[in-house]
């Protein structure tokens, strides 16, 4: 039987059991935090620490409770259908629990992630897939599908899009890969991708371009590692040069996050590396700035103090430091200063030369 069912049956029979026996039913959940997770350089992500929070049955708890299990419900009759809700149509499924519905998503995203962390497993396992678009890929790779009718293989070649690109579905676990590129750049923003895939930029330098669109989602970090693990090609990220990028998107491609500490070991990128913009280039190549905002200086100081990632490598802390020293922060398209191109003719090039300027 299909491991997420064992788990929860053997959840909801728990909870049985102690109403039954008139004892008040509980359930246990890791706190998802950066509190409660420890990071080992050498397994390269974040792990979750022993802290749970104990949800018991009471009359306080009794919504929480019902609509935990209701949710826990609506998974196992997914599952067992073989078939998938996004996050958006549990939230308004819900909707026929009478008083155990939601009043808003966040509130049902909320129970999900609990019982996610409760199951040690993704929500992908519990049949539920996010709204968000996974990712673009362009460049010297032949992703390898399934027709969903025939179940025959579909060979889907990313050099083939013209001035599109591929895009990666929200479940990437039966993708097969052809590749003979030698490195992954990872791409911040949607835009810079678009320059760097309409010039070919994946010809020259043999290599796959996929664009992040932001903190990038789960389909596409894990699409990026087990890419990268089983062709065993090297990731190089490229951000904006602000706390933003350096923190939540690089970081969280890297190790993975606090609030997502359970499954980091399957969808985070430990051999990513930092190609740029990094402080040390907004000097040297004389970019143009903005001044850090406060929620940007706030982030930093955060990320010195509490962050288990920048406390293990002193090359994020100089680098942050030297951030907060010049209290600016660069944008990857202020490369654009030196012509619309120089990114692709010049900055990529001498960085990817030049690796002693990247960060770990």
């Amino acid at each position: 039987m299909n491991k997420t069912l064992l788990k929860i049956k053997h959840s909801a029979k728990d909870v049985y059991d102690k109403i039954m026996k008139k004892q008040k039913p509980i359930m246990k959940f890791p706190i998802r935090s950066l509190n409660n997770v420890k990071y080992d350089p050498k397994k390269g992500y974040f792990e979750l620490l022993g802290t749970k929070k104990v949800r018991t049955l009471t009359v306080n708890t009794v919504k929480t409770f019902a609509q935990t299990l209701r949710m826990m419900a609506l998974s196992k009759e997914v599952i067992e259908k073989d078939d998938i809700a996004t996050k958006r149509e549990v939230y308004y499924v819900s909707k026929n629990w009478e008083d155990a519905k939601f009043n808003e998503q966040p509130e049902s995203d909320t129970v999900m992630d609990d019982i996610e962390a409760m199951f040690a497993v993704n929500r992908e396992q519990l049949g539920f897939i996010p709204e968000e678009k996974g990712g673009d890929v362009a460049g010297k790779l032949i992703v390898i599908d399934k027709d969903p009718t025939s179940g025959k293989g579909v060979r889907i070649d990313c050099t083939k899009f013209g001035s599109g690109a591929y895009s990666v579905p929200s479940d990437v676990e039966n993708l097969k890969f052809e590749t003979k590129a030698k490195f992954i750049l990872a791409i911040e923003t949607a835009g810079m991708f678009e320059r760097l895939n309409r010039h070919q930029f994946w010809k020259k330098h043999n290599c796959i371009l996929i664009s992040m669109g932001g903190v990038p989602s789960r389909a596409c970090r894990r699409f990026i590692r087990r890419l990268s693990d089983e062709k065993k090609i090297d990731v190089y990220v490229f951000c904006d040069n602000d706390p933003y990028g350096h923190m939540n998107i690089y970081r969280t491609l890297k190790v993975g996050s606090g609030n997502a500490a359970h499954i980091n070991e399957y969808f985070c990128v430990p051999k990513a590396k930092y190609l740029g913009v990094t402080p040390q280039d907004v000097i040297d190549y004389k970019l143009p700035t903005h001044p850090l905002k406060d929620v940007d200086i706030k982030r930093a100081k955060d990320a010195l103090k509490n962050d288990p990632f920048v406390q293990n490598h002193k090359e994020w802390q100089k680098a942050l430091q030297l951030m907060l020293k010049m209290g600016v922060r660069a944008e990857q398209q202020a490369l654009a200063k030196w012509g619309l191109n120089y990114v692709i003719e010049n900055y990529l090039p001498e960085k990817l030369k030049n690796p002693k300027s990247w960060l770990p």
